[in-house]
């Protein structure tokens, strides 16, 4: 049975990546880091399953299918 995809917050993302908040949401802004996806009304997370893949390899990640404005 495949894992489960976890979300995960902010602060999570800080501690695995060791980026700061700017660097992150500058980051999302240019396509270079996964964006985050809408949990609530005022929350937001990351699938743990897109952090890990930016972790292993920062310079190279793109998002699933290739495009790197998010869509």
């Amino acid at each position: 049975m495949p894992e489960t995809d976890r979300i995960i917050r902010l602060k999570t993302v800080l501690a695995r990546t060791g980026l700061s908040r700017s660097t992150i949401y500058r980051k999302i802004a240019e396509g270079t880091f996964p964006a985050q996806i809408k949990i609530s009304i005022n929350g937001a997370g990351w699938r743990e399953s897109d952090i890990n893949r930016w972790i292993a390899n920062p310079v190279a990640w793109q998002p699933e299918g290739g495009r790197r404005d998010g869509r």
